[in-house]
């Protein structure tokens, strides 16, 4: 029975002369010393590596289960050719005993009994190797193990999967950040130059006109030719001329233009990594891209973690990918559940009417689902084929054509709809629209080329107008709101000091009753009593009559106060 054990240095073919202790549970008491372990194996044959490159190689192919050129030559020269066929031959790894077999006929065990032999072959290997330096061998095998890491992870097949997920999160984060910058000089420079923001709504164009133009009044002696259209151009330089804006320094054009730099720069790094992610995304995913578009298959890809953990998911899953809190949350509350995710801003969803999206959503998921399993599961031969996105874009011809079938169907019943009644008699619609002032007439001497530019930037000035208009609408009626507030509180403590005034002069009174009800008629007043109690409740009267009006004109002049001291 033949024994083969793979090392760092290379392949070791042993001689077992004692085949029924293979089996025997003592047999780790065989390798208890080096003696009797060479009296158990013995060395026969012996392969070196050439190099770290062949030694990567033969043990790459070995764990992927395949037979190694090396150890088939090896293997060939060894039993086969010396008429050995008919030995036994141990080996360790189970997924090396089929290929051995197919393609040398050589009989191959490869079972758990054997696992203690392999342990004792490692314990005693440089015993067995007829006296190798256990330091040679250990710096042999850390050798191999970097080479052997290396080449993983350099023909990782989740490493473009990787390169797809960083590019698309960066593009992410770069379009974020050329909005907020270029919001910021957009109000930075509007106080300069308010109308052209209204002109120009291009981010990257704004910031070009800005950094070539500087201040407004070198507008007119500017050419925008390179950046801008003829007609945007003339209107730019028109509305310079009548700006509103107020003027800015040196200092404050020098950094707006440092900001200018920073949103260019940017964006034209952000088409450089765009043009990257199409060529990553058409080489590992082209049947991908061609149904839905590189951006959505590579958040796809991105919220799935991997091309292959994408190909894993059903197309019901990739429906709603992207949307999961929201379908748990209706799951939750007993909702209807969301028809799409990330894949809603595939160019098929959205070219949808509103009520076929749901209906596309759904068809797109499953053409995606199997255009990604193809794609996952091709090697890189085919998928580099000019052939390789045919189903890709086979499936989105016909899912264009089921749209428009759709859509004609609908078309269809909406006719039968409002055509069920031919005799109907039609609604009379009056023209009573009145006549109007042509204003256009007054322009004397401008054709409609000098007229567009003209208007264009007379629009943009009272756009800028209307805005400010409102916003000092808008202050005047925060203003106003808490001058009432403030007044409705004071009305209110005053009406709580007056009921309480009142509240006082019942309780006199009513014990003023009180005592004389219970003087009796003893108590009965005289007439010239009854006289003097008039003339003292006249004079009380007074006194709170002018009591009141001073107390009226005192809060008035609080008020008047305050409402000086707000403006």
């Amino acid at each position: 029975m033949l024994v083969l054990y793979e090392t760092a240095m290379g392949f070791a073919l042993f001689k077992l002369t004692d085949s029924a202790k293979l089996t025997d549970p003592n047999l780790h008491k065989e390798f208890e010393t080096p003696e009797r372990a060479n009296e158990l194996l013995k060395l026969k044959s012996l392969h070196r590596f050439t190099s770290t490159a062949v030694a990567v190689e033969e043990i790459t192919a070995i764990q992927e289960g395949k037979l190694g050129k090396g150890l088939k030559e090896f293997l060939n020269k060894t039993i086969v050719e010396k008429g050995k066929n008919k030995e036994e031959l141990v080996v360790v790894d189970p997924k090396l005993a089929r290929p051995i077999h197919k393609k040398l006929g050589i009989k191959v065990i490869s079972d758990i009994d054997t696992l203690d032999l392999f342990r004792g072959i490692r314990s005693q290997l440089t015993a067995l190797l007829n006296g190798l330096d256990p330091k040679d061998l250990a710096t042999m095998n850390l050798g191999l193990s970097h080479s052997l890491s290396r080449f993983k992870l350099k023909f990782s097949p989740d490493k473009v999967d990787t390169m797809v997920v960083q590019a698309i999160v960066l593009l992410d984060d770069l379009d974020k950040e050329i909005n907020i910058y270029a919001m910021r000089v957009k109000e930075w420079y509007g106080w300069h130059f308010p109308e052209m923001a209204k002109i120009l709504s291009d981010n990257l164009a704004y910031a070009k006109a800005v950094k070539l133009m500087g201040f407004r009044t070198n507008a007119a002696a500017t050419s925008f030719a390179a950046i801008l259209p003829e007609d945007l151009e003339t209107t730019i330089k028109t509305a310079a001329e009548i700006s509103m804006g107020t003027e800015i320094s040196d200092s404050d054009l020098t950094h707006i233009h440092a900001l200018c730099d920073q949103v260019i720069s940017i964006s034209e790094y952000r088409t450089q990594l765009s043009d990257y992610l199409r060529n990553r995304m058409i080489a590992i995913a082209p049947n991908l891209t061609a149904l839905v578009g590189e951006l959505v298959g590579a958040r796809l890809i991105s919220h799935a973690g991997s091309l292959l953990n994408l190909a894993k998911h059903p197309a019901s899953t990739v429906q709603i990918l992207g949307a999961e809190k929201a379908l748990f949350r209706a799951l939750k509350s007993k909702h209807d559940t969301p028809k799409y995710g990330l894949i809603y801003h595939a160019s098929l969803v959205g070219q949808a009417p509103p009520k076929l999206k749901g209906k596309m959503a759904r068809m797109v998921a499953t053409k995606t689902a199997l255009s990604v399993r193809v794609d996952a599961l091709t090697d890189l031969d085919g998928k580099s084929s000019p052939s390789a996105p045919t189903i890709g874009l086979e499936n989105r011809a016909k899912l264009e054509a089921r749209l428009r079938a759709l859509e004609a169907e609908g078309d269809a019943s909406g006719v039968r709809r409002f055509g069920a009644w031919p005799n109907q008699q039609k609604r009379v619609k009056l023209d009573t629209v009145a006549p109007t002032y042509n204003s256009a007439t007054d322009a004397v001497g401008l054709v409609s080329t000098q007229r567009e530019p003209i208007e264009s930037a007379m629009k943009a000035v009272l756009d800028v107008k209307e805005d400010k208009r409102r916003a000092k609408e808008e202050r005047r009626a925060k203003k106003r709101a808490e001058k009432e507030k403030k007044v409705a509180a004071e009305s209110t403590d005053e009406g709580d000091a007056d009921a309480m005034k009142v509240d006082v002069n019942e309780e006199v009174n009513e014990k003023a009753r009180k005592r004389r009800k219970s003087d009796g008629p003893e108590g009965v007043e005289t007439e010239a009593e009854r006289k003097a109690r008039k003339q003292a409740k006249k004079a009380e009267k007074a006194a709170k009559a002018v009591a009141a009006k001073a107390d009226g004109e005192s809060s008035l002049k609080r008020k008047k106060n305050k409402s000086e001291s707000d403006v």
